[in-house]
């Protein structure tokens, strides 16, 4: 079949997807023998688009996975969208325009539901199918359907009877946006201004001036802390502080944590302010005031300030503060807060009921977990190293919110004894079933209260290689499927998702879940600065791909090694669309030529054939060997080279001559000629098909699948290396020096190359029998009307000369 003059791309994506889908070309078998290739990609937030970022990461993956898929292997690689938690509510409320909290629960869920199933995911899933991603649509999962509640919720009942979970009124991270509690992992540290606000407190009607630059938290306040070394505080030991404004009396206590530096040196300790007031609380047994409710307002121990948004509190106290001589003075700062990562507002901490998993106790061990990975690169150890021995809490698994899998639990009215759903039972939703019990097991009351939070997301989301593998029912299959083989991810998820999967499946397993990790990197903008909406600088996959294709795409993140973070140039997808062009057009001039061709084999190779399969097979053990360690970049940049200056610039030319002009050259050498081009452009697709899968499938079907076993390159074995032959490569490279001394000759005295030479002198350290094999094909493609050889010694530099004249 004759190519078109040019590839249309947007018709040839839209045509392979539904051939792959129809043709089943993805899809596990669960019946093969083949050794299987498991991944655990992580489920992408439905939030409406694919973004730059994701496009990059997952075209990485797919790299990686397509390789393996072509080695022969069975893979397992389902699609999940991640669409229960806050992420997905704070997008429902702000594409209705709503208010979870000011919604009926019943209403917000279907609501939520409704526009995940109708507006979001099938828009978003094709996101994915469009830039080529090769996972077995067919195992979908979501993580707020059925199947993943009840993976969820058995994981929460399994954990609890370890005496993993517990339940506990502390003091915890909150957001007051959200007005939910939250984990360590969803805090983000930010730069802000601030003040230091020296305080006038009252001792034995002294002043003494204390710095804080939370004010408002004054009527919260519930001991005062200097360093035991501190010499201008040890005076006031045993003696009480009277609270400015509020008028109550709290003790003066010395600590190691207090620092002499930070302030005046002496500070007030609030029930809470931050980590170092829990830390005191604690230690020192101190009593517990609340001064922000779970809105981010001031409680009725603020008397007249009751009700006041937190921010407004501190202007107005600081106001009367001034009025009453109170306020010695005020010093800018900047200083680093937590923020919650879904909003950006300040984290709080406030004393709640909530859910816990215990793994601090577990510290150790983490590290042990992270060492026994596989890690690509292996400096990402890095960062799971740092996060498992920076941890301070328990995870906090509670959610204050409505749209997430529901605790599948129950408390006695009387006791407040927790009853959990029987495993049979699951998915539960408390609200709407019963307890698997009539009478409480520890009091006999026979009433219950539905518990009302939500699992964090993570909760479920760190499940998620048990979410894949268990949409496969066989049980016998399940445990070939785990430990997976893969787990791809970008860097910034490493303390989410990585870190919380694998404590999933250490506390479940006592393996982890996983053998290999693959972290990459981000895009950043041109400049080298993240992207962001704020900024402006958002560039749209969907954009990319309408105006590129979504191979020009796939070309540029293939330009990046793992972990690396690249910033976006348009220049760089232009090259692959040039690339592919260049690919098309090569694969047009090849098939004119194989019309005629029958797949037989020559009788004997010319040697400049055997120099293209040679060098082709050096390039094929070294991509193979790349892509085994996920280094698809250098896969990528090989083969790119090869195609573009040894196939095309210089192959294509010398053999030119054996292709057009059979009667010359003889019938033997033109099928020397096929033969090599057949099988090297055959390969050559092959090794670029895990990076440009439209563009090699398209070219495939167009000549090679009516003669090859696959239907599809993609499940076409990937090529094995040619024979490797020096004495073919030395000759072959003697014919290439001529070819580019002579094209770049003509070039310097701007005439055509096919401006004949009057002459050609060359010398090599081949020998002259192997200069005459390809004596022919270096007159034809050089136009060289007079040559000669002659042979270097071995004392000679360099490995070829010439003398030529136009």
């Amino acid at each position: 079949m004759e190519l078109p003059k040019q590839y249309d791309s947007e018709e040839a994506e839209k045509r392979w997807q539904a051939f792959w889908e129809k043709e089943n070309v993805y899809a596990f078998d669960p019946d093969a023998k083949a050794e299987i290739f498991s991944v655990d990609t992580p489920p992408p937030t439905v939030s409406g688009k694919m973004h730059l970022g994701h496009a990059l990461s997952y075209a990485q993956q797919d790299f990686m996975v397509r390789f393996q898929r072509m080695l022969g292997k069975n893979v397992f690689f389902p699609f999940g969208t991640d669409d229960n938690g806050l992420a997905t509510e704070r997008l429902i409320e702000k594409l209705k325009n709503v208010k979870s909290k000011s919604m009926e629960r019943k209403a917000f869920v279907k609501l939520c539901l409704d526009t995940l199933e109708k507006e979001l995911r099938p828009t978003y899933i094709q996101d994915w199918k469009r830039i080529g991603m090769s996972c077995d649509f067919s195992l979908y999962y979501s993580t707020i359907n059925e199947h993943c509640q009840r993976i969820s919720q058995r994981s929460f009942i399994q954990l609890y009877k370890a005496g993993r979970e517990y339940r506990k009124e502390a003091p915890v991270m909150w957001c007051p946006e959200c007005q939910t509690g939250i984990s360590q992992v969803e805090c983000q540290d930010k730069e802000l201004d601030s003040h230091f606000n020296d305080i006038v407190f009252k001792v034995d009607n002294k002043d003494l001036i204390i710095a804080t630059t939370r004010p408002e938290l004054l009527p919260a306040c519930v001991a005062v802390f200097y360093h035991p070394d501190d010499k201008r505080y040890q005076k006031y030991k045993g003696k009480k502080a009277n609270v400015p404004l509020f008028d109550f009396e709290v003790p003066i206590l010395p600590d190691e944590r207090a620092d002499p530096e930070k302030g005046t040196g002496i500070a007030m300790c609030c029930t809470f302010g931050d980590q170092t007031d829990m830390e005191w609380q604690k230690a020192h047994n101190l009593p517990i005031k609340s001064a922000l409710t779970h809105d981010g307002r001031m409680t009725g121990i603020a008397g007249k300030y009751e009700g006041l948004p937190l921010k407004k509190a501190r202007k107005e106290i600081i106001n009367e503060l001034k009025e009453k001589g109170l306020l010695v003075s005020q010093k800018p700062i900047k200083h680093s807060v937590n923020v919650h990562e879904r909003c950006g507002t300040e984290i709080e901490f406030i004393h709640s009921k909530q859910w816990f998993i215990k793994y601090l106790d577990l510290k150790e061990e983490m590290l042990k977990w992270g060492e026994k990975l596989n890690w690509y690169p292996k400096h990402m150890r890095v960062r799971y190293d740092h996060w498992a021995k920076g941890l301070q809490w328990d995870w906090l698994i509670s959610r204050q919110r409505y749209f997430g899998v529901p605790f599948p639990v129950w408390y006695c009215r009387k006791c407040d004894e927790p009853v959990l759903a029987d495993e049979k039972q699951l998915p539960v939703d408390p609200l709407k079933d019963a307890p698997p019990i009539k009478k409480c097991p520890k009091c006999g009351h026979d009433e219950f209260i539905p518990e009302k939070d939500v699992l964090d997301t993570w909760a479920t989301s760190s499940l998620t290689p048990f979410l894949a593998i268990e949409l496969v029912k066989d049980k016998a299959l399940q445990k070939k499927l785990f430990p997976m083989s893969l787990r791809p991810q970008a860097h910034d998820i490493i303390t989410f998702w990585l870190f919380n999967t694998v404590v999933k499946s250490q506390l479940h397993h006592k393996t982890n879940p996983w053998k290999d990790v693959a972290i990459s990197g981000f895009v950043l903008d041109p400049h080298g600065k993240k992207m962001s909406k704020s900024k402006g600088n958002v560039i749209e996959p969907q954009e990319v791909t309408r105006k590129f294709s979504a191979d020009a795409l796939r070309f540029w993140a293939a330009g990046s090694k793992l972990g690396e973070d690249m910033p976006y140039q348009e220049k760089d997808v232009l090259t692959g669309k040039k690339f592919i062009t260049k690919l098309w057009n090569a694969s047009k001039f090849a098939f004119m030529h194989l019309a005629d061709y029958k797949g037989e084999k020559p009788k004997k190779l010319e040697i400049v054939d055997r120099w293209m399969l040679s060098g082709l097979g050096d390039i094929i053990r070294e991509a193979t060997e790349s892509f085994k360690v996920y280094e698809f970049s250098r896969t990528k940049a090989e083969t790119e080279n090869f195609f573009w200056h040894l196939f095309c610039d210089n192959y294509l030319e010398i053999v030119k001559d054996r292709l057009y002009n059979p009667e010359k050259r003889g019938r033997e050498a033109k099928l020397s000629a096929q033969y090599t081009l057949y099988h090297s452009l055959l390969a050559i697709l092959k090794l670029l098909a895990p990076i440009l899968p439209y563009i090699t499938e398209e070219i495939y079907h167009s000549y090679y699948a009516g003669k090859e076993k696959a239907k599809s390159i993609h499940v076409s074995a990937w090529p094995q290396p040619f024979k490797s032959d020096e004495d073919a490569e030395a000759a072959g490279n003697l014919v290439v020096y001529a070819v580019e001394a002579a094209r770049r000759a003509k070039s310097e005295k701007n005439v055509s190359l096919k401006t004949p030479l009057k002459s050609l002198s060359l010398r090599g350290k081949i020998p002259k029998e192997e200069f005459e094999a390809v004596k022919e094909d270096i007159l034809a493609a050089t136009q060289a009307e007079k040559i000669s050889y002659k042979q270097l010694d071995g004392k000679s530099e360099a490995d070829f000369e010439h003398d030529l004249e136009i």
